[in-house]
């Protein structure tokens, strides 16, 4: 945008179409909705509420705000980051350039450990998350079942910081954060009835060819094992006989065509049932398997 262009009187009409317009003449997907969101952020008001003044004018200070965030964007960005937040399950999730933007897949993942808690007759279920991220898991989990006692962990402090602010954010007192290395000894003796990951799992070969979004926005050590993609599941589903109660279930996000492997790390450790979720483009995303039956109270 030139000094000539915000120069002249911009509405709130006037920069939606310019911006929406510019956006995708450079390629962006989505380049209305980026452009109203960020008018919006801009102006602290709902999206709903720029198509109700379109012929409000902008000042100067919210120009310049404007072309900030709008730059930031050109330079591929993600507008999660920049607003600072995101949805996931209905909540609103704070997120940065330290966790890993949550993704309508994960809410897959999400969705069916709500359910296999619900198949667990336990009265306090205890639920593991491992690499919490943003906490956006355990914050559902949290939020949808008062009674369970969820421990997120991660090796990242700057992630746990963002996942400590969402836990406040959303006034839980049942999610308890934790600093580990799931490489190394740092759960002790615990056990839980619910094992959840959504670990890093593109391989080192495929990350150079994400999108830059991804590749040079995100960390790396939420994104890639820097090796063939396995090293979490293989870690985590190795644990699985000391760190799961008899009767609960472990799960696991998985990449595209990755459920097969993962399904077969589950089968050699014992976990006898396993269930496999499609998401909405039909990829095989989600997988869960039991160590025995559902747990009951008493497990």
């Amino acid at each position: 945008m030139s000094t000539a262009q915000l120069a002249q009187q911009w509405t709130v009409l006037s920069l939606l179409e310019w911006g929406s317009s510019y956006l995708s003449g450079k390629g962006f997907d989505e380049a209305r909705l980026t452009v109203d969101l960020l008018l919006a952020h801009v102006l602290h008001v709902k999206r709903l509420d720029l198509y109700l003044q379109f012929d409000r004018p902008l000042t100067a200070d919210e120009l310049a705000g404007f072309k900030q965030l709008f730059r930031r964007r050109l330079g591929h960005e993600p507008l999660q980051y920049i607003l600072g937040e995101t949805e996931f399950m209905g909540l609103a999730i704070t997120v940065n350039s330290s966790v890993l933007i949550p993704r309508p897949e994960t809410e897959l993942l999400a969705e069916r450990a709500l359910e296999a808690c619900a198949a667990m007759t336990v009265p306090s279920l205890r639920i593991l998350d491992v690499g919490t991220g943003s906490g956006n898991i355990a914050v559902v989990l949290g939020s949808r079942l008062p009674q369970a006692q969820i421990v997120a962990i991660d090796t990242s402090a700057l992630a746990l910081e963002t996942a400590r602010e969402n836990i406040a954010r959303h006034g839980l007192r049942n999610v308890e954060i934790d600093q580990v290395d799931i490489f190394g000894e740092g759960l002790g003796n615990r056990r839980f009835h619910l094992i959840v990951s959504n670990p890093p799992y593109v391989s080192r070969s495929e990350f150079e060819a994400l999108q830059p979004e991804i590749r040079d926005f995100e960390p790396r050590i939420a994104t890639t094992d820097d090796g063939d993609g396995l090293s979490f599941y293989r870690r985590i589903v190795g644990l699985s006989d000391s760190l799961l109660f008899p009767g609960g279930a472990l799960m696991f996000e998985v990449g595209h065509g990755q459920s097969e492997a993962v399904s077969g790390l589950m089968r050699a450790a014992g976990l006898s049932r396993r269930e496999w979720f499609q998401d909405d483009a039909g990829i095989l995303r989600v997988v869960r398997g039991w160590m025995g039956g559902p747990a009951t109270e008493g497990a």
